[in-house]
Order: structure tokens, then C-alpha cells, then sequence
């Protein structure tokens, strides 16, 4: 048997000394309640796995030892000579600064993202995407700091080698473990997928909207590269600022799609005729009159010169009154109450508030609620003057005299 030391003995070593201020019991406590994890992790990373590969997935031990600090309740590692080793690491470890702002900045846009191609697909309308350029800054300020800084640094955060560890973990659950192992094997289709879902995304759009000509060529692009980033991933870690900006924008397009696409049928499914009153009922079955989808709680008319009109009552075309519940102030109380039925329009508004003790309306000291009946027009309507194209004239037919008749005088007997 060969005496080289595992990956998770190097490993393990590195976090008993970044805990060598801890009492040696608690130590050994600590490490042995990890230790399982960790040959799991190295038995399924398989044999000859380096300590490079688990620090790629837990961070540098030590980090993951002031994880297992804060875990158990333990203090900071001291400073001083028992924490010489504890401070030459963090001398020489660079600040978390820069690699948390390069990691939730990818995890900002990618939200983001996700939202916008959502809005963009619900509504059909390539305007949606709009408000995804205010997040360009912060994606490329990301992107910076990722290229200068490295990946290494932004994988030995705490909150990214938490979310790595709760993934392994999930792996090592049977049910769970299914399930992302399934998921996982789907990873190249799912590039080809993000593909076609952008090139159709912005294909559909550019259909709803000619602007969105000038968003296909992008999008045609990002299509490419997931193609080729998403393959690749498993090498290089830091084509995750390609492949999750566009993961999560297709998801977010995906999602809004279907909602779309069930909207359009339930509403096709359902009767919905061109704009039209009908009658119906609130919760208190009281009346109420509904235009399209909106609740109409009053009615103005006007006439021809824009004047309002009153003492209207309306009817539908087979003369039925279209009653409506009719609301009014109870003056003893100060509330507004139902007082009845009727067709008659317009109503008169109800407008309720308090008065203080000087008797101003609204007062911040009230005590007595007051109601009030409004019946002015709120508005005024500019109506629009109706031209009557005018009507084809013809030309009568000309009247005929008829030729007088002539009586033929008597014929006469000559008398002899």
C-alpha cells in the first residue's frame, strides 16, 4: 500500500492547522464529523483526485475551517502567537471585496435577466428587455474583476463553497440525487435548447415589433455561445459569467411563454365579445354595472355642445332599466349607506372624511365622521363635431304637360 497522502488528508491537515487554537478534543470532534463528506466528495470526484479539485469544490480549507468555526459557535481564530499560522493565511489571502462583488454581480443579472425575458415574453413585446441595459454596467464590472482577479478567488468564498457543499450533499441524498444526476446528464441538450429558444424568442418578437430586428443578432449570439461555453464549463469555471446570464434569461423566456401561451387559450376558451355592458353582482349582491372587464360606478352623457346632462335613465335594447344600487350620505352618522335602486344617471359622489373641532373638513384632530353628496360633472368632454358627407343629389325627371283634350263639338241635324 502506498504511504502518498489522499487529497482529503492534505486537505484535512490544512483545516486542523487553521483550527490549531481550538482545544485538540474539539479538533478531533470537528474532523470527524466532516470527514465522511469529504471521502465521499473525493470518491466521487475518483481515484487520484488532487486537493486542487476539492478546493474547487469547498473553497481553501481555510475558509472551510472558519465555516466550521462559525457552524459550531467557536470564536474567530486568536491573533497572536497561537494564531501566527491563522494570520500568515490571511495576510496572503487577498480581500473577499472583489470576488463576492465579481459573484453577486453575476447572480444580480442573472436575476434580472431572468424577470426581463419573462415581462418580454408575457406581453410579446421586445420593449421588456429594455430595462436589462441598467444591469450592463454591473455585468461588466463583474466580468472585470473576474478576469483580473480569477476564478480561484470567487470559488473560496464562503457563501460559494456553502452552496457547493449543500449541492454535493444533495448528490449523496438518494432522492435528491436522482434528481440532479438526471439533470445533469441533460446539460448538452439544454445548450442546444437555449439556442432555439433564443433564435425563436427573437424571431417572435421581431414579428410583434420591427425594432426587434436589432435585438436578433444578439440574441443569435448568445445562442452561439451557449453552444460553445456550456460544453466547456466542467474546465473552466469562469465561462459561468457566459452560461448563467443566458440559462437564466432562457428560463425566464421559457416561463413567460407559457404564461402567454395560457392566457391566449383560457381566453379564447372563454366568451369575451367586443367591448359591452352587462349587469352583474358584487359580493354583497348589490348591482353593478361592468364595461369590458372594468366595474362602471357612475355614468355621464353629454350632448352635442358638450353640456352634461341630467335626470338620464338608461335602458338596453329591449327596453329593460339598467338598475344600479344607489348609495347616499346618512347625515345623522356621517357614512355612506345604500339607499336603493334606479336607472337614473349621473349619481352624485360620495365623498366621506372627518372634521375637527372647528368644524374643517379633513382635520387632523377629528372626531366626527361627515359625508357629503357631490353631484358637479368631475370632467369636462370635448365632443367631437360629426360631418354628414352630403347625400348624392338627383336630377327630377321632367314633368310632362299633357296635351289638352278637345271635345268634338255635336254633330247637328239640318232642318229642312
Amino acid at each position: 500500500m502506498s504511504d502518498k497522502p489522499t487529497a482529503v488528508r492534505v486537505y484535512l491537515a490544512r483545516v486542523r492547522t487553521a483550527l490549531a487554537d481550538l482545544p485538540a478534543s474539539e479538533i478531533e470532534e470537528i474532523l470527524e464529523d466532516v470527514r465522511p463528506h469529504l471521502a465521499e466528495l473525493e470518491a466521487e470526484l475518483g481515484a487520484g483526485a488532487r486537493v486542487e479539485a476539492l478546493i474547487e469544490r469547498l473553497g481553501s480549507p481555510e475558509s472551510y475551517a472558519a465555516e466550521l468555526r462559525a457552524a459550531g459557535g467557536y470564536p474567530p481564530a486568536a491573533e497572536g502567537a497561537e494564531g501566527a499560522t491563522q494570520v500568515l493565511a490571511t495576510a496572503k489571502t487577498p480581500s473577499l471585496v472583489k470576488p463576492r462583488i465579481a459573484f453577486w454581480g453575476l447572480v444580480l443579472c442573472a436575476v434580472a435577466l431572468a424577470l426581463f425575458a419573462f415581462a418580454a415574453a408575457v406581453r410579446v413585446d421586445p420593449d421588456g428587455l429594455l430595462g436589462a441595459v441598467l444591469f450592463l454596467p454591473v455585468f461588466l464590472v463583474s466580468l472585470f474583476l473576474l478576469v483580473r482577479g480569477g476564478i480561484e478567488p470567487v470559488l473560496a468564498l464562503p457563501e460559494v463553497a456553502w452552496l457547493r457543499r449543500a449541492l454535493a450533499k444533495g448528490r449523496g441524498q438518494e432522492d435528491s440525487g436522482k434528481a440532479l444526476n438526471y439533470l445533469a446528464s441533460l446539460k448538452p441538450a439544454w445548450w442546444i435548447v437555449c439556442a432555439v429558444v433564443l433564435i425563436a424568442f427573437g424571431l417572435l418578437l421581431m414579428l410583434r415589433s420591427r425594432s426587434a430586428v436589432l435585438l436578433l443578432p444578439f440574441l443569435v449570439v448568445a445562442g452561439g455561445a451557449a453552444v460553445w461555453a456550456g460544453p466547456r464549463l466542467r474546465g473552466d469555471r469562469r465561462l459561468l459569467w457566459v452560461a448563467v446570464p443566458i440559462s437564466a434569461f432562457v428560463i425566464g423566456g421559457i416561463l413567460g411563454g407559457f404564461g402567454a401561451a395560457v392566457d391566449l387559450i383560457s381566453n379564447r376558451n372563454s366568451y369575451s365579445g367586443p367591448t359591452s355592458y352587462y349587469q352583474t353582482s358584487d359580493r354583497y349582491g348589490n348591482d353593478q354595472l361592468t364595461y369590458g372587464s372594468r366595474e362602471i360606478e357612475n355614468v355621464y352623457a353629454f350632448d352635442a355642445e358638450g353640456k352634461p346632462l341630467t335626470e338620464v335613465y338608461l335602458y338596453d335594447e329591449q327596453g329593460r332599466p339598467l338598475t344600479l344600487t344607489r348609495y347616499g350620505c346618512e347625515r345623522s352618522s356621517g357614512t355612506k349607506e345604500k339607499i336603493g335602486e334606479d336607472n337614473r344617471f349621473p349619481r352624485p359622489r360620495i365623498e366621506q372624511g372627518v372634521t375637527d373641532d372647528q368644524g374643517n373638513y379633513n382635520g387632523y384632530n377629528g372626531y366626527r365622521s361627515v359625508c357629503r353628496e357631490d353631484g358637479g360633472v368631475p370632467f369636462s368632454a370635448a365632443i367631437p363635431k360629426v360631418t354628414v358627407p352630403p347625400t348624392a343629389t338627383t336630377t327630377p325627371a321632367p314633368t310632362t304637360t299633357p296635351a289638352p283634350t278637345t271635345t268634338p263639338a255635336p254633330t247637328t241635324t239640318p232642318t229642312r
